[in-house]
């Protein structure tokens, strides 16, 4: 009590005088001048050392308290009003940015910045590959960790990019709570990092990336930090996105201008492709043809445009123009595929014009489109006359009495004249299935009809005759009277094949002489022609044309001519035809070889001459049958030649007898 006190004591005094304060005023001073926590004791201390009563002394602790905690509550609001003004002059400074580098190094400092930590970092979430990757960093040092990748659910920041949550530790090493890799520890260990604050970069309600603080050392994290950086976070989220969508928008617009400069450019070339559309739709609504289309785009492309077959077009210009549907090069000649679905019908040639427009590019294939749709439409119309031409080269083959006079008038209907010679073809791409009916091709059976299609084309524009037969297709067409079956095998499987784009195998029958006059031969030829297609099969040679002539002595297994006399000749004639010349041995000589077991030694022998003799008559049958015929294949056909001339010998001398 202030009255207990002597009045001569030096130090009461100002006791006295503060026991009648209220006991908060000394500290409502210390905050006014915002003193240091440990200032607040000094008030209790003087008070205790002038001997203030309890109650006195209990009221000044009671006001220390009230005051302590006014002063943090005042610090937190300092500290959270700095906090903010950080965040608006970030918020700030990321709304000026537009490059989104420089967006994302100023998020990361201003992190490290903000919470005060030795190293900051930025991840980003990959969709593609469906992890997350570094993608900047500030105060890093090590290598390894800046180029660290983190599945979903691995690591502090797997998970907080995987839950959408923030996360912190004290001690990454020991904290259990997410799973540890060991590439991603080694990262850590590396970069030496302890502890670690991760949030979560959301857009909307998806995560993008994960921004993080850490430390070389032990610390605590406080709500209030955490908070911070995840407010931080939402800012950099919106900077991030507004980045991109100025990075696509100024993209776009590059594009935009580039485009808005080729139209202004393209202008006349557009007006003048707009005319070659309107001339060619004219040409369709009127009925043009192909030869009408090809001069339209000559003219206007200002070139020489021809239409061509499949077999004569530049084959390999053509396959590529096929697969990738455009006009392609082919030296100084461009090339452009008339197909329908998968097969084509043949080409637009623009011959000389190396250097050629996009548009005028797209105008030439344009005008194939035309084309393709003209031949289909000429095609259609022509479906029912070539039915007409299978149903009667299905009489044909099935029917041998049919009136001669009734098959010539038929066949003059289409065009075909059935009383010069002809050849049949039997022809079946390689791998396709051998049906057990006839006529025309089932709606299902797809490469049937294309076979179908394709040789009814060919049989029309020869004046012949096409139809489905066994799982292919058969040909009667007209046979020139110096023409070869083999020749025109191969031309057909190699036409067909062109066409169809896959191998078509050919065998062809002995020349019939006059179909309309004599109906079966033309079944007994179709025989004889599978047996040339099933033996090239056979032989491995799926995919080319042959006739029986082209199997040496297995031809007169597969003809049903056994043209004995024209197998001798083709084997033998040069060796018989010079032995009549100039009066020589070398028939008698070869089949004396060959008795000899192809010893010269023996074969002197048996002929009483020399040697010599007999290697000079050897070198001459060389050169007259090539240099291959002692090859196992070439003697057999040799020696059985030489068999049937002798007994052909034979023959006619009992003949004459």
């Amino acid at each position: 009590m202030p009255h207990d006190q002597p009045a001569s004591a030096p130090g009461p005094a100002p006791a006295d005088a503060s026991d009648h304060d209220p006991a908060e005023a000394p500290f409502l001073g210390l905050l006014a001048t915002g003193a240091a926590a440990e200032e607040y004791e000094r008030p209790v201390l003087r008070a205790r050392a002038g001997g203030a009563a309890a109650a006195r002394l209990a009221a000044l602790e009671r006001a220390k308290l009230l005051a302590l905690r006014v002063r943090t509550e005042l610090e937190d609001r300092r500290r959270r009003e700095a906090e903010l003004s950080a965040l608006y002059a970030t918020a700030h400074d990321l709304a000026g940015l537009r490059d989104l580098d420089a967006v994302l190094r100023a998020i990361v400092r201003r992190a490290r910045s903000l919470l005060g930590t030795e190293v900051a970092y930025l991840t980003l979430n990959d969709p593609a590959a469906g992890d997350t990757y570094m993608r900047v960093t500030d105060g890093s040092v090590s290598a390894r960790f800046q180029q660290l990748r983190l599945a979903m659910g691995e690591g502090l920041g797997g998970l907080v990019a995987q839950t959408a949550r923030p996360y912190v530790t004290d001690s990454y090493f020991h904290d259990e709570r997410f799973r540890h890799t060991r590439s991603i520890d080694s990262g850590v260990r590396d970069e030496g990092l302890v502890a670690i604050l991760g949030v979560p970069l959301l857009l909307g309600s998806g995560v993008i990336g994960v921004l993080f603080a850490a430390d070389r050392r032990e610390r605590v994290f406080e709500p209030g930090q955490v908070a911070l950086l995840a407010a931080h976070a939402a800012h950099a989220a919106v900077a991030i996105d507004t980045a991109n969508l100025l990075a696509e928008t100024r993209k776009t617009l590059t594009e935009l201008e580039a485009a808005n400069e080729i139209i202004r450019d393209r202008s006349s070339v557009i007006e003048r492709a707009s005319d070659v559309h309107d001339r060619l739709t004219e040409l369709v609504l009127r009925g043009g043809g192909v030869q009408d289309v090809a001069d339209a785009v000559a003219e206007v492309l200002d070139g020489d445009v021809e239409f061509t077959e499949p077999g004569r077009a530049p084959a390999a210009a053509l396959d590529r123009s096929r697969a990738d549907g455009h006009a392609v090069r082919d030296g100084a000649d461009w090339v452009a595929a008339v197909r329908a679905g998968g097969e084509v019908l043949g080409a637009l040639v623009l011959r000389g014009h190396p250097a050629l427009d996009p548009v005028d590019q797209r105008t030439l294939e344009r005008a194939a489109m035309v084309t393709s749709l003209l031949l289909l439409a000429r095609r259609t119309a022509g479906e029912a006359e070539q039915r007409v031409r299978g149903e009667l080269l299905d009489d044909l083959l099935d029917a041998a009495a049919r009136d001669p006079r009734l098959l010539r008038e038929r066949a003059a209907r289409v065009g075909a004249d059935l009383d010069a010679p002809h050849v049949v073809l039997a022809a079946r791409m390689s791998g396709a299935p051998i049906s057990d009916g006839d006529g025309p091709p089932r709606p299902d059976g797809t490469d049937r009809r294309r076979l179908w299609s394709a040789a009814s084309h060919l049989a029309a524009t020869r004046h012949g005759l096409a139809a489905v037969r066994d799982g292919g297709a058969v040909l009667l067409l007209p046979l020139e009277p110096d023409g070869d079956p083999a020749h025109t095998a191969r031309e057909i499987a190699a036409r067909l094949g062109t066409a169809l784009h896959v191998p078509v195998t050919v065998g062809a029958s002995a020349p019939v002489p006059a179909p309309a006059a004599r109906p079966a031969a033309v079944a007994d030829a179709y025989a004889e022609a599978r047996r040339c297609r099933e033996a090239l099969c056979a032989l491995g040679r799926a995919g080319q044309g042959a006739a029986a002539a082209d199997f040496g002595f297995l031809g007169l297994l597969l003809a049903d001519t056994r043209d004995v006399d024209g197998f001798v000749h083709r084997t033998l004639g040069a060796v018989a035809d010079y032995d009549a010349r100039r009066g020589t041995e070398l028939l008698r000589t070869l089949g004396a070889y060959f008795a000899c077991g192809m010893s010269p030694a023996r074969t002197k022998d048996e002929l009483h001459v020399h040697v010599n003799t007999v290697a000079q008559r050897l070198e001459r049958v060389g050169r007259l049958l090539g240099p291959d015929w002692q090859t196992p294949a070439r003697a057999l056909e040799i020696q059985l030649a030489l068999r049937l001339h002798q007994l052909s010998a034979a023959v006619t001398r009992e003949t004459e007898e």
